[in-house]
């Protein structure tokens, strides 16, 4: 069961008493996946229901306009994470000024209203909720007993000694840092979108690449990585190198752009969903003195991606 709801008024869930995870949730990461595995594991056990409320837009886009937080995954990809965690819904509340006035002590009858089978929830030990984020665990379990709902709160999950968090993904991701992000997500780190056409440089250099429509808001350090990519065309994700940059040294871009060179046949084109997935950080995005440099450098870096392969 993969139902998906955009706001909390637009719910139809079977009749069975739901166990929900409620957080951000940015990323997916693994100490999100703690709280949220914790909600399918009881609703298995109990033939209920596992679900998921998460928010969106954040709400530093409410609160901080100018300078909101740039998040990992955009509403959709999010949701498509969480339902590779065995979730029966997710609920994607639209964080509005009017969501954000319910009050701490409010919270809980208006989500009632929303949910009535709601039998249980699962957040983070640091999870904060209602008008002003007066609202913590402590008062969630209090305010709960009354429902005859249960509350388990997760401890953080740690890694090399370090709490597992968003705000870590996001700096090792622009710190090209991608294979200590992936540790910390759980899985790889991966852009997903159209082929779109382009100026097919790459072709009359030797290196065709296929161009992903693909702007995150978090951008990671641009450079060249190796990555792997899959799509309906092939049966198997396929080993890759991938350049994410301005592309200094023939047009020199606003925004980055992604280009993909597999290594091997490619079975993509111009119009296909592809998903590419970050392994490995190559090098930084450099500007070069004339097109037969760039040339000789993308040679070398296709050569240390098929080592990167190879080990």
């Amino acid at each position: 069961m993969n139902l998906q709801f955009e706001g909390l008024e637009n719910v139809e869930l079977p009749a069975r008493p739901l166990h929900l995870a409620i957080g951000m949730f940015d990323g997916v990461h693994l100490g999100h996946r703690a709280v949220i595995e914790a909600a399918v594991q009881s609703a298995r056990h109990s033939g209920g229901l596992g679900g998921v409320l998460t928010f969106w837009p954040h709400p530093s886009a409410l609160f901080r306009p100018g300078s909101p937080t740039r998040l990992l995954q955009d509403s959709r990809t999010k949701t498509r994470v969480l339902l590779t965690l065995g979730v029966d819904a997710v609920i994607t509340q639209p964080f509005t000024p009017e969501f954000a006035a319910v009050t701490a002590e409010d919270f809980l009858p208006w989500l009632k209203q929303r949910l009535p089978r709601l039998a249980a929830i699962y957040v983070g030990e640091n999870f904060r909720f209602g008008q002003g984020r007066r609202g913590d665990v402590a008062l969630l379990v209090a305010a709960a007993r009354s429902h005859g709902w249960r509350v388990f709160s997760a401890p953080r999950v740690n890694l090399d000694g370090e709490p597992i968090s968003s705000t870590r993904v996001r700096a090792q991701l622009e710190a090209g840092e991608v294979d200590a992000a992936n540790a910390l997500l759980g899985y790889c780190y991966f852009a997903d979108g159209l082929v779109a056409p382009g100026k097919r440089l790459g072709r009359t250099i030797g290196f065709p690449t296929l161009n992903l429509v693909w702007s995150p808001a978090l951008r990671p350090r641009l450079g060249v990585y190796a990555v792997r990519v899959s799509g309906a065309t092939a049966a198997a994700p396929l080993p890759a190198v991938a350049n994410y940059g301005l592309r200094p040294t023939v047009e020199q871009t606003v925004e980055p752009r992604m280009e993909v060179h597999v290594l091997g046949d490619c079975p993509f084109g111009e119009g296909d969903n592809i998903t590419v997935e970050w392994l490995h950080f190559l090098r930084p995005e450099m500007k070069f003195a004339n097109v037969n440099e760039l040339r000789g450098q993308i040679a070398r870096d296709r050569e240390t991606a098929v080592a990167f392969f190879r080990t």
